[in-house]
Formats: structure tokens, sequence, C-alpha cells
């Protein structure tokens, strides 16, 4: 079983690594970083080579 890392922003969730798909259809893998406490809310994220940090992720109807 895979172990992920503890959230130092709380202390109580784990990150989990999300994927998602490029403009071409390529594999992004772990474009982002989302603690699993859902009301700490920590993230990291990656968008055309800049990172971003705390942002609100969104859930997709695609």
């Amino acid at each position: 079983m895979e172990k992920f890392p503890e959230c130092l922003k709380c202390g109580k969730g784990v990150l989990i690594p999300l994927s998602d798909y490029g403009r071409d259809g390529s594999e992004i893998r772990y474009k982002a970083w989302v603690c699993s406490n859902y009301e700490c809310g920590f993230s990291i994220r990656i968008d055309n080579g800049e990172l971003s940090f705390g942002r609100i992720l969104k859930f997709s109807d695609k």
C-alpha cells in the first residue's frame, strides 16, 4: 500500500496526488496535491509551469 505525505498545514490529513490531461491528450501526472482533510483546504497545483498554493479546487462535470 502506498503512503502519502502528511499535510504540514493541518497535521490531520494526507496529501493526495491528482492527475490531469493536457491539451494534446497527454497525461500530466501529479498536477495537483490536495489535503484529504476537507476543512483544511490546502492544495498545491501546477498550471503552465507555475505553482499555486491554497487555491480552492473545484470538481468538474467532465
